[in-house]
């Protein structure tokens, strides 16, 4: 017979395998119709924040901001980091291979019947026309985000969007520092808050 720990342990386990297993899913069919990394998480807000309530939007914020200052493709991170604080382990799994997956089987694909794709006209104006619209989703995020930034009524916060968007594009250099300059003065702004509230 079991103990109540033990049915505890048992329930908490199905559970974390449901919330991997529906976000396995909704990464995979994200990721198949999708065409961009920047795209899916527009989608991934209103998947997860929306309609799951796992995350509230100033989390998901700041998972994408996470994700955007891991390397590799942000698509990958954001499901990383999203799966792993849903589910720990097993949902970073569930949400890495679902956006992993649908474009290994497109590219395989393609790759097989590519003489096929590239001499169809149809999919050529299919092709261009979605690009349309990844721009609207992109537009989404940038706006989600800014909206949470703007809340937040601080001087700082536009300073470093408009050097960040002055370095990327007067720059030719890596957004890797670009990462670790933001980082620092984060920290930086965060200690002299600390030291400020100490004081009073």
């Amino acid at each position: 017979m079991k103990t109540c720990k033990e049915k505890s342990d048992q329930t908490t386990m199905n559970d974390m395998i449901r919330k991997a297993w529906i976000l396995f899913i909704n990464t995979f069919l994200i990721s198949m119709t999708a065409n961009s990394g920047y795209a899916m998480l527009s989608v991934f807000k209103n998947r997860f924040v929306e309609k799951y309530g796992w995350f509230s939007k100033e989390d998901m914020d700041d998972c994408i901001a996470l994700a955007q200052s891991c390397p590799g493709p942000i698509a990958c991170s954001s499901a990383t980091i999203i799966g792993y604080l849903s589910c720990g382990i097993i949902g970073a799994l569930a949400g890495e291979l679902g956006v992993i997956l649908p474009p290994f089987i497109t590219m395989a694909a393609v790759t097989y019947f590519y003489t096929f794709i590239s001499s169809n006209i149809y999919l050529r104006i299919f092709i261009s026309g979605m690009q349309a619209g990844v721009c609207a989703l992109l537009l989404d995020i940038v706006l989600g985000m800014f909206s949470g930034i703007r809340k937040k009524n601080d001087v700082f916060y536009y300073a470093v969007i408009i050097l960040s968007f002055l370095y990327v594009r007067v720059t030719d250099l890596s957004i890797f520092y670009l990462a670790i300059i933001c980082i620092v003065t984060a920290v930086v702004k965060t200690l002299m808050i600390r030291r400020k509230v100490e004081k009073i």
